[in-house]
């Protein structure tokens, strides 16, 4: 039931970065980005949810499949969530917020630990849930984004302080006993979904294309991009990570929420931003960078690597030099490319990726692993 749940997030995935492809404007970037966070949100408490309840269970069964219906109706809004679907979207969002943690209190009871963490985090769903209303009915689209990067910022800090409430205090990390394997694998599952958009994005965008050697060049280049970054996390950290956090006990909720409520997320939004920088470039793989591309192509796979670098910081599982390597190279390509062609931009970036690739599958002799272990 919860892969099922997940393919939810391929059609809001596709929908998200469809609204950035049509906007590069800081507005538009500040968008999406405000979208992602109730996209996230509303993905990531469902799984945290499903760590504590059973999906097999008739009850959390009707549960999951009113949250799929109320994603699916928040992600056919995001196209026009800026214009005229605003109310659709908050509806949406806010009902899946408050009905996911009032189901959880009534399961557990105030009296059990459980129960009351979710009761004060339905508070502070109810209070970021007011204020993402409130932007759905403003109609100026300024207004809507400020109002609804306010609402962003509540939900992002809430888990942050412990959901704290005057008179009843924080929930403290080490209540929110889960099971860590679980949650390790349920992001996984969401970041291959991520990527799969990439190829989603990848093939139709040559699918289009008029067949010039630059566009067949900017496919396979679009390629290894993808393939290089998937290949830094998946080959090297998400085992290892998995593991990290299973053995982790009374510190496995502190180490969750970091690890990946808040650093899966970048990963996540990086991918998502690169598969709309090859869609770009496969287009018009000969024009000229412009500042909106730039922001994009870079940015895309630098913020992937914040993600991961910290998620490995917080994890303990290996060195994260590579990875802020990369995001220092990233910013000196970044810079050195800014007046060539979105083609060559795309060509560097997808050199230093592929080097952070290379320097993690080296072992320490510096010869290419190519055993399995033992």
């Amino acid at each position: 039931m919860e892969l099922f749940f997940d393919l939810v997030y391929v059609f809001a995935f596709t929908q998200l970065s469809a609204h950035l492809y049509g906007d590069l404007s800081w507005q538009g970037s500040a968008e999406t980005a405000v979208i992602f966070v109730a996209l996230w949100w509303s993905w990531s408490y469902t799984s945290w949810a499903t760590g504590w309840i059973d999906p097999e269970r008739l009850p959390v069964l009707a549960l999951l499949s009113v949250l799929m219906i109320a994603s699916l109706v928040m992600a056919s809004a995001i196209p026009e969530a800026f214009r005229n679907r605003g109310e659709t979207f908050a509806v949406a969002y806010v009902a899946m917020q408050l009905l996911r943690s009032a189901f959880i209190v009534w399961a557990f009871g105030l009296r059990d630990t459980m129960g009351r963490n979710y009761a004060q985090l339905l508070v502070w769903s109810a209070i970021s849930g007011v204020v993402w209303i409130v932007g759905g009915v403003v109609h100026d689209q300024g207004a809507r984004l400020a109002i609804w990067a306010v609402a962003a910022v509540v939900d992002l800090g809430a888990p942050l302080h412990g959901f704290r409430l005057p008179g009843a205090g924080a929930t403290p990390m080490s209540d929110w006993t889960i099971a860590g394997g679980h949650l390790a694998e349920r992001c996984r599952l969401l970041l291959m979904i991520a990527f799969g958009e990439s190829f989603l994005r990848l093939g139709e965008s040559f699918a289009r294309a008029p067949g010039t050697a630059r566009g067949d060049a900017a496919f396979i280049v679009g390629f290894l991009l993808v393939l290089a970054l998937w290949t830094t996390y998946f080959l090297h950290h998400a085992e290892p990570g998995a593991r990290a956090i299973e053995r982790a006990g009374e510190e496995a909720g502190g180490l969750a929420r970091s690890a990946y409520l808040y650093a899966h997320a970048a990963m996540v939004g990086g991918v998502i931003v690169v598969a709309v920088a090859i869609h770009k470039v496969i287009e018009a793989p000969a024009a000229d960078v412009s500042s909106g591309f730039a922001a994009i192509c870079v940015g895309g796979p630098a913020l992937y690597l914040v993600g991961l670098a910290l998620s490995k910081r917080w994890l303990g599982h290996g060195r994260f030099r590579r990875t802020m390597s990369g995001m220092v190279a990233l910013a000196v390509i970044g810079t050195a490319t800014a007046f060539s062609t979105r083609l060559i931009e795309l060509v560097a970036v997808t050199v230093v990726a592929l080097a952070v690739a290379i320097w993690a599958q080296l072992d320490g002799s510096g010869v290419l692993c190519v055993a399995s272990p033992k």
